[in-house]
């Protein structure tokens, strides 16, 4: 059978093995009776360490239980079920939203330990992983035998597989490649009651039954506990290139974003930033490395060596016809990373502003990246909070960020939240969504009946009741 088998790979995210105190909670002694010594912890230190993601939310749990088996998730649901404990669960603690706090206490699910490839297997295309996975280490054990798996969130090296499946999680390829998704082919999911449901499987096309395998990605952890994927894999291009383009203005940028398109090109990803941004990025990076201008682009081109020579001579006339003032190329691979190095940086540059960084995964229609930029800077005429905007120009998807000053004190969270609201709400009547790629969690939980409706919201709460009959699946969230 042509198949390899990659051993479990080091995370540096992972609380590594130690002997735990002793339980002090009942909830946790009955939880060592269930389980093999070693994976249930109340320690004060590990539950404040599994109260919070990336969002500002905090709740802490009862105890923490580190599941390392499929059975160990199948246990500790059966019993939660049983006792009505609520339970959250929780990979590597990277999301945006607050989808992992568990603000209802009870148990925290950490599936950190169960990071195992399962199988590589290039006959079949697929890969066979554990939810504890980092993306990166996919990507990196696929590419090694000539394979990819596409997608890509910025923070790939720090996130876990199984936490991308349950936000549905995007990143700059998806343009070209497509999100999770589209490549989650099978499922193990432990249901609430405990029992373990398999769906969907290893084959690239299957219309047997319901979707089960779309209704558990992007489910944010509120119908079952995922503890296996079969994920499709592709055949790794032979060659990329991309070109960094300087703008005058983001309206020339978003034009040349849409002559791209109406020449027949597709890049693997087409990323997008305004001037706020960039100012921020020139102090932390240098002017060198960017150049004078309010809008950066970048575009990114793969396939064959030929052809992508050829499509980066073609993109830079056109970018120069759209009046692009400086364009520099990368034509291989090490170009290629300081380039989307130089990309990851934004983020951080906009932390180093000392602001509070409010970021919003938002979705427009690609006709509305202008009026988005622009609705952005008359928000923030209107609230005196900055906005910065960058993201994936190519499928709509824009982070657009309220700076906030002093977001502890109630009057500026106050500010940051009616401003917010001004936000969600011009996306929503623009056609729009209020997440791409981070979910609803907690953090977006206020806007939910205006994003989808109540015979949709009423539907969606019919599906949880049927798959956690006594909502005991990260409660609190967006469906209660």
């Amino acid at each position: 059978m042509d198949f390899t088998s990659v051993p479990p790979q080091a995370n540096g995210s992972e609380l590594a093995r130690f002997s735990f105190a002793e339980p002090t909670s009942e909830l946790a002694k009955r939880l060592v009776e269930l389980l093999d010594g070693g994976k249930v912890c109340d320690v004060q230190e590990i539950k404040d360490s599994h109260a919070t993601d990336k969002w500002y939310a905090r709740a802490q749990p009862d105890v923490v239980v580190f599941a390392e088996s499929t059975e160990d998730v199948s246990k500790v649901m059966a019993f939660a079920h049983q006792q009505r404990i609520p339970v959250t669960t929780r990979g590597a603690g990277h999301g945006y939203v607050g989808g992992c706090v568990p603000n209802c206490g009870g148990i925290v699910l950490s599936l950190i330990r169960m990071k195992r490839i399962v199988e590589i297997n290039p006959a079949d295309g697929v890969a066979v992983v554990q939810p504890g996975v980092i993306t990166a280490h996919l990507q990196e054990a696929a590419q090694q035998l000539g394979w990819d798996y596409p997608p890509d969130p910025a923070s790939l090296k720090d996130c876990s597989l199984g936490g991308n499946i349950a936000t549905n999680a995007g990143g700059p390829r998806c343009l070209k490649y497509g999100v999770t998704r589209n490549y989650v082919l099978g499922l193990e999911v432990v249901l609430a009651t405990g029992q373990v449901v398999r769906c969907g499987g290893r084959v690239h096309k299957n219309k047997t039954g319901f979707d089960l395998v779309g209704l558990f990605t992007g489910s944010e952890g509120m119908l079952g506990v995922i503890t296996e994927a079969t994920l499709r894999l592709i055949p790794k291009p032979r060659t990329r290139a991309m070109l960094a383009a300087i703008f005058p203005e983001f309206d020339h940028a978003a034009s040349a974003v849409q002559e791209i398109f109406r020449q027949g090109y597709l890049p693997s990803a087409l990323e997008i930033t305004d001037s706020f941004t960039l100012t921020a990025a020139r102090k932390r990076l240098g002017d060198d490395l960017l150049p004078a201008g309010n809008a950066h682009l970048l575009v990114e081109t793969d396939g064959s060596a030929v052809a992508v020579r050829a499509e980066i001579e073609e993109l830079t006339q056109l970018l120069l016809r759209m009046g692009a003032t400086h364009i520099v190329p990368a034509m291989d691979e090490a170009s290629c990373e300081t380039f989307w190095k130089i990309r990851r940086e934004f983020s951080y540059s906009l932390r180093d502003t000392g602001l509070t960084k409010l970021n919003e995964d938002i979705v427009v229609p690609r006709s509305k990246l202008v009026d988005l930029v622009r609705f952005a800077r008359s928000l923030q005429e209107q609230t005196g909070i900055a906005v910065a905007c960058f993201g994936h120009a190519g499928d709509g998807n824009i982070h657009t960020n309220l700076m906030v000053e002093d977001y502890h004190l109630p009057e500026n969270r106050k500010r940051g939240d009616e401003a917010l609201n001004l936000l969600f709400t011009w996306v929503l009547e623009n056609g729009g969504a209020i997440t791409g790629e981070h979910g609803i969690g907690l953090a977006k939980k206020p806007w939910i009946h205006q994003a989808l409706g109540e015979t949709s919201l009423s539907l969606q709460r019919a599906l949880k009741r049927a798959s956690d009959p006594r909502g005991i699946l990260n409660p609190g969230k967006w469906l209660d």
